[in-house]
């Protein structure tokens, strides 16, 4: 059995996962940590891996411990930018003993959306992202809907594709949203969303979107389980469940 501690356990992934994680084979959640708890408790539990849906500014804080603790890490937090992974990459060192697992998004579908709009985007004049999301998330664009746009703007480029074509000039209130590596991504707020995302393409004469909707946080879980699962064998920063599920 992997032994794991959840942190950020009572919050709305948070709990899903310890759920999950209690239905799953070969894993038992032995440590929950949450707002003000010791993080010795992840050692005092004999841990292996550590799990963290917390918020952005702590959650660097909680890998850098784990790392010094020996203890593994998937980090599932939101907002979680390149900034962050540079630094836990230099943490991490040349020989890394220590896995460490940053995921934008556990959703299968999610991860295939990615993959799929990066083949599909140098093919079209034209890509948008737009990414909606219930109004307590902290962070927008969503870390999904940035390595969406830095996934096509990747394979643009690779492609050799023109700029994206687009006469703006006047755009006080910033409705064409914001620009990640050159692509514009669009963060909706709502009610009644928990995770969707649409992926906007077009030439002369059609358009083709790729959209990707988690209706229930339980679409997350088996990306959550194969990051568990995978993390201890893979020593050093792996960002994005694309290894894991045989995509890279």
């Amino acid at each position: 059995m992997t032994r794991v501690a959840v942190l950020g356990a009572q919050g709305r992934m948070g709990t899903t996962s310890v759920e999950a994680i209690g239905d799953a084979d070969g894993l038992e959640v032995v440590a929950q940590v949450d707002i003000d708890d010791d993080l010795a408790a992840i050692t005092e539990a004999n841990a292996e891996v550590a799990l963290d849906f917390t918020q952005p500014d702590v959650a660097l804080d909680h890998v850098r411990w784990c790392v010094e603790n020996g203890v593994h890490v998937v980090v599932g937090t939101s907002g979680f930018d390149d900034a962050r992974i540079a630094e836990v990459r230099e943490l991490l060192g040349d020989s890394p003993k220590v896995g460490v697992l940053v995921v934008p998004n556990f959703s299968v579908g999610a991860v295939l959306m990615m993959r799929f709009a990066a083949t599909a985007a140098p093919f079209f004049d034209s890509v948008e992202v737009i990414e909606m999301h219930h109004p307590d998330k902290v962070d927008a664009p969503s870390g999904t809907a940035t390595r969406t746009a830095e996934a096509v703007a990747a394979a643009r480029r690779e492609a050799g594709s023109p700029p994206l074509p687009d006469a703006t000039t006047t755009d006080p209130d910033g409705a064409r949203g914001a620009l990640v590596d050159g692509v514009p991504v669009h963060a909706v707020r709502a009610r009644g969303f928990v995770a969707s995302q649409e992926v906007v393409m077009g030439g002369v004469g059609e358009t083709f979107s790729i959209r990707h909707d988690s209706h229930d946080r339980v679409s997350f879980m088996a990306g959550v389980i194969a990051a568990l699962r995978a993390v201890a064998d893979r020593p050093g920063l792996t960002v994005g469940l694309d290894e894991i599920l045989g995509l890279a």
